[in-house]
């Protein structure tokens, strides 16, 4: 695996896209804070722009360093979810600006999955996660319904294509700085 991570992270440092998978279903990533690659990813998805994507950091203090003020309840949600849970937060910083949603709000998720644990660990920055489908397309339940134009669009794919997922997509919970909490997707 370790060898994996290190052509991963390469491609990666290159403002590469990936193709990987995720602790819930495949998905399209790239540097987080590299402008032009998160560009790649909108326009391979066929995505509009206003609507922002994923990032997934690898803990709490990655997560405090793109986040301006990270709200006490995100702790808890974070300790005591027990299934992927995808928090969308206030003011983020430090990363692509093209990211981040219109109304300064970028959805963040710490994975518990092993590879993309060690991944962004190692790359020492957030990595984003979109699914691998074009947009309006239904979500890929397995890598071997990953359509074409997406696995020849991305620049890698890293081959882990027989491990398991959780196959559904993560909880999205939008916390406001005011203190409002409202559930997007269950």
């Amino acid at each position: 695996m370790e060898q994996l991570i290190a052509t991963t992270i390469q491609h990666l440092k290159q403002g590469n896209t990936i193709l990987y998978p995720t602790d819930t279903v495949w998905g399209i990533g790239c540097d987080a804070t590299n402008f032009e690659a998160v560009k790649k990813i909108y326009q391979l998805k066929l995505r509009e722009a206003s609507k922002a994507l994923i990032c997934l950091v690898s803990d709490l203090k990655m997560l405090e360093k793109y986040i301006q003020e990270v709200p006490e309840v995100a702790y808890q949600i974070i300790e005591f979810s027990n299934k992927p849970t995808t928090i969308i937060y206030d003011n983020p910083i430090g990363l692509a600006t093209n990211l981040i949603a219109e109304d300064n709000t970028l959805a963040i998720r710490i994975p518990k999955d092993e590879f993309c644990q060690k991944l962004i660990q190692q790359f020492r920055k957030p990595i984003v996660s979109t699914s691998a489908n074009i947009a309006g397309e239904p979500t890929p339940n397995s890598f071997k319904e990953i359509s074409t134009p997406i696995l020849k669009g991305v620049d890698y794919v890293v081959n882990l294509q027989n491990e398991k997922n959780n196959t559904k997509p993560s909880t999205i919970i939008k916390l406001s700085s005011n203190g409002e909490v409202k559930i997007i997707r269950e």
